[in-house]
């Protein structure tokens, strides 16, 4: 297929790779140009000036960038992707962002006569890196089986959610989760080298039982080691956590570990830990000594 990938962030950069290697022609555009002609160095592909130039001869135009006002950009804006897209082009974006940006895309998708589905991704870089993305779909199922060659170059598992929208949700339920694990590991993680228990062996008895998580195998010995240079930066979190608060507050609902959470989350930032990976939340505990 012809395919256009719009973003080439941490995330855009490896999976727009994927689909290179899997064989389909790929165009790419950046708003960093450097960075898009490194990517034709090192990827078999073009790339183009604007989102617009990018899309115009796509099957499928893949996007990941950072919030909502920058998908307003690259779709609606005078060099958008939707500017010079043909009829049926089928457009799948993988940013987290709002539900509501994702209905207002999905609905001028339509009126200009092309397919439109939200579908943030979890498994941070290393799952983007290594093709092995989870994609938390909100669309139709045919719009789906469309995509799902280009999906599969970089995901070992895509659900459908339900319609436009419905994929932000769930990508919310997934952060909402991760902070609420990594609260829960961040004490225990303290309270267990306060009792002087050797992590690496907790750790390895834990995660065979009920505490067991992803967090606690990959970043509870990185944790009692006070290193944070790696995965998803805490800034980035922030921004995560609070869509999930706007939407629960739309909803008429709390949720108050969420909340508390981006609060730690949020003096952490201005501590200039921004750029830290999401398990430096047990360094919160330390002004609450």
């Amino acid at each position: 297929m012809k395919v256009s990938f719009i973003g080439l962030g941490t995330m855009g950069y490896p999976m727009a790779g994927h689909v290179s290697k899997a064989g389909h022609s790929v165009v790419v555009y950046n708003r960093s140009t450097q960075k898009a002609q490194n990517w034709c160095k090192e990827y078999q592909g073009a790339f183009s000036s604007t989102p617009a130039l990018a899309a115009q001869d796509a099957d499928i135009v893949l996007t990941c960038v950072g919030n909502d006002d920058d998908l307003r950009a690259v779709y609606l804006g005078p060099d958008g992707a939707f500017q010079h897209a043909k009829t049926g082009t089928l457009f799948i974006d993988h940013t987290t962002a709002s539900a509501e940006v994702a209905k207002e895309l999905h609905q001028a998708a339509q009126e200009r006569g092309f397919g439109f589905m939200d579908a943030p991704v979890s498994g941070g870089q290393a799952g983007a890196v290594n093709g092995v993305l989870t994609v938390m779909i909100g669309g139709t199922i045919s719009d789906l089986e469309r995509a799902q060659p280009v999906l599969d170059c970089y995901a070992k598992a895509t659900s459908l959610m339900g319609p436009v929208g419905n994929g932000q949700i769930a990508k919310m339920v997934n952060q909402i989760l991760i902070g609420g694990v990594l609260s829960g590991l961040s004490e225990g993680i303290r309270f267990a080298q306060t009792a002087g228990l050797d992590i690496p062996t907790l750790v390895d008895t834990l995660k065979h039982g009920a505490a067991g998580s992803w967090q606690l195998e990959n970043r509870g010995e990185t944790m009692a080691k006070n290193e944070f240079d790696f995965g998803f930066a805490i800034e980035w979190m922030h921004k995560d956590l609070g869509l999930c608060l706007a939407q629960a507050e739309k909803m008429g609902i709390k949720i108050p570990l969420t909340q508390a959470v981006d609060q730690d989350y949020q003096a952490l930032i201005a501590e200039g830990r921004g750029r830290q990976d999401t398990s430096v939340l047990v360094k919160a505990l330390d002004k609450k000594a």
